[in-house]
This record gives structure tokens, sequence and C-alpha cells, in this order.
């Protein structure tokens, strides 16, 4: 009796110890983050009494492998891009991850149907679907641009341009804007020949852009007039627009559709605690509690039917608002995640170069 009652204790104990644990989750920052906090970290801290440590990143595997390879991991869970999932996983750089701790959908489907295929991994399990779009500000713009090619028209729309500092997106739409077919871009970017005519398109643009590293910045360069026109996350301009008010259109055209995902530093400290907030957090309806605070598609589908208004602005439905939505799709790009987890090393390595020239 006496040894069964210290098991019990001892696994009470154990179990107080998760659900208390402090965790470190770590995003993109800005109306990203928001929409995190109010859909995930505010709901599980009432339901566990954890306490979540909000930290913000540009992304890429840099700081996670550096805490790996240090023995210093204090990030416990991370938001990551598609690729970066992969490749930190083959790098043996995040946990593996059991299937089975996800919850059914809502409508009682299971997790691994319930998710858009492809988005469950080894080492990681997505929450949105989002997009690398372009826009600009229409109260700047004598005409308004329609198409990937205009935004590297600098003569028929002057002005200066906002990139990411990074090759990824930037390769695909300088393809698009070269006239390459949505369906031939990563066929292309897999030759020598295909890369060489990315660059060549970005050439034409380099000496007009103003480059940018957090999701936060391109509206902020937009309302302080210093571009004419930028890339950005869909959702980073829909927030602009109906939190803010500011006069920003998107253009659709060429949308870069990509997903976000939750993965654990190997060797994370609070990896049961933060485990148990991975399965919380992409439940059926905290993935719709988040896209009513932006316009990032949850990545199971039984959360679609949830989707309904903006959190702030109730007349507001977000479901046209969202990447997938059926007219925003026409020209979409699907990131080819496995090319980017193969090749990124060495396109960022000929990107930086070529920014340093």
């Amino acid at each position: 009796m006496k040894l069964k009652a210290l098991l019990l204790t001892a696994a009470a104990t154990s179990i107080a110890a998760t659900a208390s644990a402090d965790i470190t989750v770590v995003s993109w920052g800005g109306a990203y983050t928001k929409s995190q906090v109010e859909a995930y970290h505010k709901p599980y801290a009432a339901k566990t009494g954890t306490k979540i440590i909000s930290e913000d990143y540009n992304g890429g595997l840099a700081e996670i492998k550096s805490q790996v390879e240090a023995g210093n991991v204090t990030w416990d869970i991370v938001d990551v891009e598609m690729s970066d999932a992969v490749a930190g996983c083959d790098q043996g750089l995040l946990e593996r991850i059991d299937p089975s701790i996800l919850p059914a959908g809502a409508d009682g489907t299971a997790a691994a149907d319930d998710f858009i295929p492809g988005t469950i991994l080894d080492c990681a399990v997505a929450n949105i679907v989002w997009s690398t779009v372009f826009a600009y500000d229409s109260t700047k713009m004598a005409n308004a641009p329609k198409t990937i090619a205009d935004f590297f028209d600098t003569s028929g729309f002057p002005g200066k341009r906002g990139l990411r500092k990074s090759a990824k997106a930037n390769l695909e739409m300088a393809l698009a804007a070269d006239g390459v077919a949505t369906a031939d871009i990563y066929d292309v970017l897999e030759t020598p020949e295909g890369v060489d005519r990315a660059f060549a398109k970005l050439d034409t643009i380099k000496g007009d852009v103003v480059w940018w590293e957090a999701g936060a910045q391109p509206p902020q360069l937009l309302a302080d007039g210093e571009v004419a026109m930028t890339t950005a996350y869909n959702g980073r301009i829909f927030n602009a627009v109906a939190s803010e008010d500011k006069p920003f259109e998107i253009v659709w055209d060429a949308q870069i559709l990509d997903f976000d995902l939750w993965v654990i530093p190997k060797g994370a400290k609070n990896k049961d605690a933060a485990m148990d907030f991975l399965a919380f957090s992409t439940a059926t309806e905290q993935l719709a509690a988040q896209a009513s605070w932006i316009s990032y598609g949850p990545a199971r589908k039984s959360s679609a039917p949830l989707v309904g208004n903006y959190a702030t602005k109730p007349d507001l439905a977000m479901g046209p608002q969202m990447p997938t939505s059926a007219d925003n799709m026409a020209t979409a790009i699907v990131n080819d995640f496995e090319f980017w987890a193969d090749n990124g090393d060495e396109l960022n390595e000929r990107f930086n170069a070529w920014l340093a020239k």
C-alpha cells in the first residue's frame, strides 16, 4: 500500500509539474502573435495554470540550431515555416511528435484525416495556411497594379519596392514576373539557368529595393511612404486594413502559399508541457478562433465551418480574406517545401552574395 501511495503521489506531482510549467512559445510577433495569444495562450493558461512566455524571432533555423548544439535550449515550442520544419527534422534539431496526442476534430474526424494532407510531419504539426503577397497604398498609386509583372515594372509603376531579405518567395515571384507559368516555377528553379533567370529579374529592381526582415515592417513601410509596393505576409496587410483602417490593397497574383507549423527543439526543458500546448492549440476550436483575429486559414478541415467574422468587426467576414479563398487562388504558387529544404542553404548563400555586390 505504501508503494502504491508513493507511486500515485509521484505521478500526481509529475502531472502537476507539467501542467504548471512555464513554457516559452516563439513566433513571428505583431498581429500574428496577437492572434495566437488570443486563440491559444490565454485559453491554455486559463485551463492549465501554465505561464506562457512569448518571444519573437524572424524565422529560420539558426537560433534553434545554436541552442541545440550548445546544449542550452531555452525555447520550448517554435512556429516555423514548412521548409524549416522539414530541414530541422532531417538535421536532428527537433523532437519527434507522436500524432496520437492530437485530438480528433470537433466533428469527430480523426486528426490524421482532419488536417490538410501533408501537414502532420514527423517533427511538426501545422497550424495555419498563409501566403506572401504584394500590396500597395491605394491613395498613393495613380494606377492600380494588378499582376506580379507590375511589381517589377518601375517605369509604369514608379517608386521603391519592399522585399523580404531572403531568397525564398523572391525567386518564385521573379520568375512569375518574367513570364514563367505558375505550374512550371519549381521545374525552372531546379535548373542553374532558371536560378540565373530569377536573379537577373531581381537585378532589374535591385536598386529600388528596401529590404525587410520582420513581418511587421512591410505595413509600416507602406504607411511611412518609404515604398510604393511591398511583398508582405497577407495577414499583416489584412490587419493594417481591418484594425488600423489603412488604405492598403492586396494583389493576389502569384501569391506564394505556405504553411506554418509548431516544432519543439531537441532537448527542450519543458518538452511535455510543450507537447500538451501543441495538442491544445491545434484543436479545431483554437485554429478557428485564431482565424477570427488574422486572415490565415486553419490547417484543419473541421475548423473551416467555425470561421466566422473578424473578432473586432463583427460585420467583416473572414472567409474572403483567406489566401485559400477561391477568388484568391487563381495564380497561386504552392510553396515546394522539399525544394527549399534541399536547396535553401545554397540559394540563400547565393542570395546574400548577390546582395553584397
